[in-house]
């Protein structure tokens, strides 16, 4: 049985408008994805002023994230950290929150690196922030906040098209000046921080670069 002219038109209309609108929807795909992370850290010792030293590794780092990517291996992220460190065993008493927010350039290598295993994935990312240092109890006078810079890697493993399961490993140099008073500094922190997180990265758009 043939189609008559009239509907022979609209057939070929209607498959050309489901081609677009199928076109148009995985281009839009996974443009936006969110993330979470919860980890420890470890500041420089070199933040602290005499009398203080933080422990070596700290919990917990909590990390949130939304990025955007402009093409395949490339996009962006704007990204929330919020970290707590306290005194080491040889240090005077004291707990600090250390809270930082970055805006960050993201680059995804994983197509150009032909040996990783199926279901593994390779993000890098790095770009400047703000951070917020706030000591608690006795020293909840002595606020600090600088500029930061920030770099990390981030190992994916594929549970599904639409989430990863990640850690991410990441170095955040402080560029705060000393402090004046040193007072200024007790409970305080002006260096560097490393953290190392777990968390799951999840599609909001859909999974076309995942």
């Amino acid at each position: 049985m043939t189609l008559n002219k009239p509907l022979q038109k609209l057939s070929i209309l209607l498959i050309m408008i489901m081609v677009i609108t199928l076109c148009h929807a995985q281009k839009a795909t996974n443009q936006i994805k969110a993330q979470i992370a919860l980890g420890v850290n470890s500041p420089s010792q070199s933040g602290f002023v005499e009398g203080f030293q933080g422990k070596s590794i700290n919990f917990p780092t909590v990390n949130l994230g939304f990025q955007y990517m402009f093409k395949r291996q490339f996009g962006g992220k704007l990204d929330f950290g919020f970290n707590r460190f306290s005194n080491d065993d040889n240090s005077m008493e004291f707990k600090t929150n250390y809270t930082r927010i970055n805006a960050q350039l993201v680059y995804d290598p994983t197509e150009s690196i032909t040996f990783l295993p199926p279901r593994i994935g390779l993000v890098t990312h790095a770009g400047p922030g703000y951070t917020f240092v706030k000591p608690l109890g006795n020293y909840g006078a002595n606020n600090n906040s600088f500029l930061n810079i920030m770099g990390g890697l981030e190992i994916h493993y594929a549970m599904s098209q639409y989430m990863s399961f990640y850690t991410d490993v990441s170095y955040i140099a402080g560029l705060g000046g000393d402090f004046d008073p040193i007072t200024d500094g007790f409970g305080s922190f002006n260096g560097n921080l490393m953290t190392i997180t777990f968390g799951i990265t999840f599609s909001l758009s859909g999974c076309q670069y995942c």
